[in-house]
């Protein structure tokens, strides 16, 4: 017997499969407001229905309408609290939502221009690396014999020869026992990547002259909130700075000069990559604030096939790995002064857009243990960038580096990792790719 509620409606069941199929197909199409008409209408016909009301939640997803997932899956949890992935969704939804009505009140509040008390030319030296993982200790055995402590002794002088030193923290600190998050139980051992570094490890990149950290990438959760948590802390006893969650920026004063940054990712448990005119929002907040606006990004595909930034977005596994030139201009156009990326786990190619330098992909730097380090994927290197207080690029090097052993960094006197941006910048960007010397210094336009 057709329900009462298609009865009333003179609808068929026909029409409620259909909106469902409906919905079903521009979602896989990443078509949002296609899939947000589709499921809206299930609804109209089959209001208690949660697999509509969930999928619609997806659908704003894709558009960034954090408010409407936020209703949608809120009903949803108060009818089935242990619906599907929603206990992890959800609390992602609320904090993207926060940030955007946080970010609303600031602009109403904030003063029309920033007004600079840094002494008169002044300039910031800094320093930046790719991914960091320097052990971990799951699986069994991935942990280096002296317990870190070589981990950056050949490349300390590079690391340290700067006012500001950045990297990204790929993966927790974290002495959490609990299972990993990410990998099934059933996972065959080293099949599934977790990284899990120990907390002691964290003096390591204190005493190698790291100053701020990006918590913003695909590991940062491998082992659930609590572990997220623990490195926060961590970071903070040590004294270094982070920036990674929704809404977190890290900020400093340098010689009267102050800096500011914000790392993003491709995942909305983080300050999301793939929601522009939010990202976009946020660096013009910190640039409210703020001398100099550094920003972090994790996103692109992986692997010695990722050499090349394309135009659009990147899709790897199934996953949005972001639009990665309109996000770097986009950030720039807010009032980013220098933009650094990471998560390739090759270099990429670097472009100068408005007098702004962007790094696509620095690399890996040190990753010790569970990294293919073959071919390119085991050159890295250091950018060595200095700015002016009003954002422009003074001057700009890269130092090359490469990986020994199981993923220990040490100078490369052949600087092949300007070779290779050299070459990848005129490919991808052959109107604004940056030129390098010989000696890794990149021309100042």
């Amino acid at each position: 017997m057709m329900p009462l509620f298609l009865l009333l409606l003179g609808a068929t069941a026909d029409d409620l499969a259909a909106a469902r199929s409906a919905g079903a197909a521009a979602l896989a199409a990443k078509d949002g407001p296609a899939a947000e008409a589709a499921y809206t209408r299930c609804l109209e016909l089959a209001p208690a229905d949660l697999e509509c009301r969930w999928e619609r939640g997806w659908a704003r997803w894709l558009q960034n309408a954090w408010a409407g997932v936020v209703e949608d899956w809120e009903a949803v949890a108060a009818v089935d609290p242990g619906w599907q992935s929603i206990e992890t969704q959800l609390p992602q939804a609320r904090a993207q939502l926060d940030l955007v009505r946080r970010l609303a009140k600031s602009r109403a509040a904030a003063p029309a221009t920033y007004r600079s008390e840094a002494p008169a030319g002044a300039t910031l030296h800094l320093r930046a690396v790719g991914d960091l993982m320097i052990g971990t200790d799951f699986p069994a055995g991935h942990l280096p014999p002296d317990g870190g402590a070589g981990a950056f002794a050949q490349v300390a002088d590079l690391l340290r020869g700067a006012e500001l030193t950045f990297g990204n923290l790929e993966g927790p600190l974290c002495d959490n026992p609990e299972p990993s998050e990410k990998c099934r139980p059933d996972a065959a051992p080293g099949s599934c990547y977790a990284f899990r570094t120990p907390t002691a490890y964290g003096r390591w990149y204190q005493e190698a002259g790291f100053d701020v950290l990006s918590t913003a990438n695909n590991h940062a959760g491998d082992f659930g909130d609590a572990c997220r948590a623990e490195t926060e802390a961590t970071l903070d006893r040590l004294g270094l700075r982070w920036s990674g969650r929704p809404g977190t920026v890290a900020e400093w004063t340098v010689d009267g000069m102050k800096v500011g940054l914000v790392a993003f990712h491709t995942n909305a448990a983080c300050n999301y990559l793939n929601d522009l005119p939010t990202a976009s929002a946020l660096v013009q907040d910190l640039a409210t604030r703020n001398d100099l606006v550094l920003v972090s990004f994790h996103g692109g595909a992986e692997g010695s096939k990722a050499l090349h930034v394309p135009a659009g977005p990147e899709t790897f596994y199934g996953e949005n790995r972001g639009d990665l030139r309109a996000f770097s201009r986009a950030v720039i156009d807010a009032g980013a002064d220098l933009v650094i990326g990471h998560g390739p786990h090759v270099l990429r190619a670097m472009e100068v857009y408005r007098g702004r330098l962007v790094a696509y992909s620095l690399g890996n730097f040190a990753t010790y243990g569970r990294f293919n380090l073959g071919g390119n994927q085991g050159i890295g290197a250091v950018l060595d960038v200095t700015l002016a207080t009003d954002g422009a690029l003074v001057a700009a090097r890269i130092l090359g580096t490469r990986q020994v052993g199981a993923g220990i960094p040490v100078p490369d006197p052949d600087n092949a990792a300007a070779d290779l941006v050299r070459v990848l910048s005129a490919e991808d960007f052959p109107e604004t790719g940056v030129q390098i010397a010989q000696d890794g210094t990149i021309a100042v336009r």
